[in-house]
């Protein structure tokens, strides 16, 4: 079952939620650009894996909400479109970058041979943390 519920991390009501399994269920925030899952909880062997691999940034802008959910920031990247990622010096001075992705010309390095896109640091663009939903737009996920 899908749905649409309020983030208990910002209020805001484009927070879709996706049943997995009985047991899973994960959260998608548009408003904050935050998620979760019901393995996120201090204690569980996915919780303690994640909290491993992250960088310090995300690190500092973890949060728990009052059902133990630990919420993270979000990290997409699509390789025909761009990506979006936590990006500052601190938990207090950060923002959401968005870098649009740009088709590779005949002479340019691919990493596989099916690549047909790299992100174009030039156009790294950034957004403040409430404004989620404008980096989507802007790396063409959502229309402007």
């Amino acid at each position: 079952m899908d749905n649409l519920i309020v983030c208990s991390r910002c209020g805001s009501d484009a927070c879709y939620v996706d049943e997995v399994s009985m047991d899973i269920k994960t959260h998608f925030c548009y408003g904050c650009g935050f998620q979760t899952n019901s393995l996120m909880k201090e204690g569980e062997e996915f919780y303690n894996q994640q909290i491993e691999a992250l960088p310090e940034l995300y690190k500092d802008l973890l949060y728990t909400d009052n059902e133990g959910k630990t919420w993270m920031p979000s990290a997409i990247n699509l390789p025909e479109q761009g990506m979006i990622f936590a990006n500052g010096p601190s938990g207090e001075q950060w923002g959401w970058a968005a870098v649009k992705a740009i088709e590779l010309k005949e002479d340019d390095k691919r990493v596989r041979e099916d690549q047909t896109h790299k992100m174009d640091m030039n156009s790294l663009k950034m957004f403040l943390e409430r404004d989620f939903i404008d980096a989507l737009s802007y790396i063409g996920v959502l229309p402007e």
